[in-house]
């Protein structure tokens, strides 16, 4: 599996999702079809104002389920015998089919929202099984093998996501981070600046840079073991061990890092206008705020801070 750094179109839905339905097709494309997905039937008219409103909003719901529900349109001049058998007295007017049969509806304009609303319902009641479900598990695993280290796994769910949805914010986040997690900074460096511009401003990716901020700086510090000779020689010497939580988060040795700086914290918490309590911050948006280690480092310094 490869992933390229460029963001790539979102695959367009398939043309069958969308259809004009008369009585010529109604029981294929509305009963039959309904056997196997949701299939939301529009009444509309030319002349209706408030239909021109809702069908483009139901289109573009129907779209983002990607297949697991349809939309079918029904002009009630055409077709005023199928509008009679469903007691359509006034439009715009809308119901779902599920296995065969009318399960709900609605009459009258309706705001987005509240479209959105009623088809989430729908899948709810139905039990319909959605694109979204199976994102959701496949975020899951990825998020558990990150957790156990197991970055190469983690790193390929994360492209296969990308691969079917490009604009997909926690597994382009997921991804970065399993660059970053390999030192793969550059190339890490390279796909943020490459994200799509509908992400680029998402707050997902702050850990990111927060990550390649950090890489940076760590980089420029030292080695480990000249600066635990230099602070042996001079253990109150703060921007020495300073330097050396970063050597320390340069070698990925980060429960190291941590300590120094909850070290510095408990010998001077204000020092150099409290940049190492500033820098553990930095530490815990990078690692995620629901790694063990953040998790742990915080009740440790609120410990510190509030003996």
């Amino acid at each position: 599996m490869t992933f390229s750094l460029s963001p790539q179109e979102p695959a367009p839905a398939a043309p069958d999702v969308i259809k004009d339905v008369a009585l010529a097709n109604f029981m294929v494309d509305v009963i039959e079809a309904s056997k196997q997905h949701i299939v939301v039937v529009d009444f509309w008219a030319p002349w209706c104002g408030p239909c021109k409103q809702l069908t483009p909003v139901l289109e573009k719901l129907v779209l983002s389920y990607k297949g697991a529900m349809h939309l079918a349109k029904i002009d009630i001049d055409q077709n005023p015998d199928i509008a009679q058998q469903m007691g359509v007295q006034s439009i715009p007017a809308v119901f779902a089919f599920f296995k065969g049969r009318p399960v709900d509806g609605f009459m009258g304009a309706q705001t987005e929202a509240q479209v959105k609303s009623w088809l989430e319902k729908l899948v709810k009641t139905t039990g319909v099984t959605t694109p979204g479900d199976g994102l959701t598990t496949a975020l899951k695993q990825a998020a558990d093998f990150m957790a156990a280290n197991d970055i190469a796994t983690a790193q390929s769910i994360y492209a296969d996501i990308l691969d079917m949805e490009p604009t997909n914010v926690t597994a382009y986040a997921g991804f970065l981070r399993c660059l970053t997690s390999q030192g793969m900074m550059d190339e890490a460096k390279e796909m943020l600046a490459n994200a799509p511009p509908e992400m680029a401003k998402d707050k997902a990716l702050d850990p990111i840079r927060t990550a390649l901020e950090l890489a940076e700086q760590a980089g420029q510090s030292g080695s480990v073991t000249e600066l635990q000779n230099k602070l042996q020689q001079n253990p109150q010497d703060h921007q020495i061990r300073f330097d050396l939580a970063m050597a320390h988060y340069a070698a990925s040795q980060k429960e190291q890092a941590v300590d120094e700086l909850l070290e510095i914290i408990r010998r001077n918490r204000s020092w150099n206008e409290d940049a190492a309590r500033k820098q553990l911050v930095k530490f815990f948006e990078a690692f995620g705020m629901m790694d063990p280690l953040t998790m742990s480092a915080r009740k440790r310094l609120s410990s510190i801070l509030f003996s």
